[in-house]
């Protein structure tokens, strides 16, 4: 048996979870989430707890098993607590800052590139070269982070440019003066 899928999901006090034909809404204080559930697996949500449990062990729903648990487990912790990713912004010169509800980065492009957040998802910007992605989706928060981070990627030679704030950047060595 999966070892993720057969473990059961707790539920925090506020969250509430509804499970439906082929779908699973989950509500909570930061908003609502629906995660679509294949219709041979069986969601039971009982005292606080959500189950997943899978009819046979087909190799259909050995794989389905423990991703539709971690969705919905996902899909619980984004309405109770969020999802967060920081970006870090090193350079001359580079810096980001928040125009309304837009992102303005200022990353060596001839222009200021706009960054517009998708519906869910907020900007902040503690200090110029930090940047952080908030949001109940954590595919969603992933998603506007890499693209945020697109708009200038750490360049391998000066690691200048966005990068996550836990990312290791590796720089390689420059031209040598040779003789």
């Amino acid at each position: 048996m999966s070892r993720i899928g057969r473990q059961p999901i707790n539920l925090p006090k506020g969250v509430t979870v509804e499970v439906g034909a082929g779908v699973v809404k989950v509500k909570g204080a930061k908003g609502e989430l629906s995660v679509a559930v294949h219709p041979d697996l069986v969601v039971k949500s009982e005292n606080g707890v959500v189950t997943v449990s899978r009819p046979s062990d087909s190799r259909t729903h050995k794989s389905l098993h423990g991703l539709t648990r971690t969705l919905i487990a996902n899909a619980v912790q984004g309405v109770s607590v969020g999802y967060v990713k920081e970006l870090v912004i090193s350079g001359t010169g580079y810096r980001a800052a928040m125009q309304g509800k837009n992102l303005e980065l200022t990353v060596g492009h001839s222009h200021k590139d706009v960054v517009v957040p998708p519906p869910g998802i907020t900007f902040e910007v503690p200090e110029p070269t930090r940047i952080r992605v908030v949001g109940i989706d954590k595919q969603l928060v992933g998603q506007v982070a890499a693209n945020v981070r697109s708009v200038r990627p750490p360049d391998a030679y000066h690691a200048k440019g966005i990068r996550y704030a836990n990312e290791v950047v590796k720089t390689k060595p420059g031209k040598t003066a040779g003789k």
